[in-house]
């Protein structure tokens, strides 16, 4: 038995969970969240937990049995909580700006880069080298912030470049010189 997928899941007070069919939802203070479940995965609600369980133990009901498990569990804690991404930008001359809901870079390249904020996700800037991205649902913030991540990822020789707060950079020697 999968060790996440048999954990029970609680819902909290103020969040409302409803299954229809193949299809949940989850509505919360900060928001509603819906997703289609896996074929063969079963989901019960019953006394304010939730129980996801799999038919059999092939190897495809194994890895979606705890996936499901998971999947509902940050759906919940987005509606509740939410979810922030830190990013930092380090080098001479980087720089990040609010323009309205979006986001200008500055970043060594001869123009500016426009960012625009995808529906469901706000920013925070936090000075002129700090940034948050926020919103309900774990994947979109965590895809939003690697794609901001990718406009200059952090060079192994200087380090420069824009990375989550506190990665550790991987740094190289460089050339040896004389």
């Amino acid at each position: 038995m999968s060790r996440i997928g048999r954990l029970p899941i609680t819902i909290p007070a103020g969040v409302e969970v409803s299954l229809d069919g193949r299809e949940i939802s989850v509505k919360g203070s900060k928001g509603s969240l819906q997703r289609t479940l896996a074929e063969g995965i079963d989901v019960a609600i019953e006394d304010g937990t939730i129980t996801v369980t799999r038919p059999d133990d092939e190897r495809e009901s194994r890895s979606l049995h705890g996936l499901t498990r998971t999947l509902i569990n940050n759906m919940i804690i987005g509606v509740t909580d939410g979810y922030t991404k830190k990013l930092e930008i380090v080098g001479t001359g980087y720089r990040v700006q609010a323009k309205g809901s979006d986001l200008e870079f500055a970043l060594g390249y001869s123009h500016p880069i426009q960012v625009k904020a995808p529906e469901g996700i706000t920013f925070q800037v936090e000075g002129a080298n700090k940034l948050a991205v926020s919103g309900i649902d774990k994947q979109q913030v965590g895809e939003v912030a690697a794609n901001i991540r990718k406009l200059r990822k952090p060079d192994p020789y200087k380090g420069k470049g824009v990375r989550y707060e506190g990665e550790q950079i991987r740094r190289k020697a460089g050339k040896a010189g004389k």
